[in-house]
Order: C-alpha cells, then structure tokens, then sequence
C-alpha cells in the first residue's frame, strides 16, 4: 500500500473574460456561480432543484457551492455590487418598455 496521495480535480468552474466579464461559470455554460448561490442561499432552492431548473448535474451544482464558500469573501463582494448594479437600472428604469406608474 503506498503513502502517497493521489489528488482528483473535478474541473467545473471557470473564468473568461469573455464569459459573463470574467466571472466564475459553470464551464460549457454561461451560468454564473452567483446566480446559483443566490438560488440556494435567497431562495432557498435545494442542489437537486437547482439543478433540474438550469439542466446541470448535481456536481456542477456542488461544485459551484464548493467554489463559492472558498472563495466567499470575494464572491459576496461580487454579489453585493451586481445586486447595487441591478438596483442603479431598476431606478433609471433601464432596459423599461412602460413609464413608471407614480
């Protein structure tokens, strides 16, 4: 028996800057990490919810739960400001096709 450890890399998570501006990504797709950690975490969808809805493996989904908590500093800072970013449009009304009624 050897005392060596073999280390297994499942290699789901991406980036490219020219995917989604550099954000981590489901590899072969365009979904985002965040948009599966808000998924669980706001909507409190399970695994296999998340991935029935975006047609993912279960692994895929695990995968980009494992790479959000190790990286949750950056990645709640991520989410914050796409979050600050939405609300900026929604205010202008970006994106509108009907005025607002006030």
């Amino acid at each position: 028996m050897s005392d060596e450890t073999s280390v297994l890399s499942l290699n789901y998570i991406g980036t490219n800057p020219h995917i989604r501006g550099g954000r981590p990504h489901i590899i072969g797709t365009t979904i985002e990490v965040s948009a599966l950690v808000i998924q669980h975490i706001v909507h409190r969808q399970s695994a296999d919810e998340i991935a029935a809805d975006y047609h993912l493996t279960l692994s895929q989904v695990y995968a980009a739960f494992a790479y959000y908590y190790a990286h949750k500093a950056e990645m709640d800072t991520m989410i914050e400001e796409r979050r600050h970013y939405a609300e900026s449009l929604k205010e202008r009304q970006v994106g509108s096709r009907h005025k607002a009624l006030s």
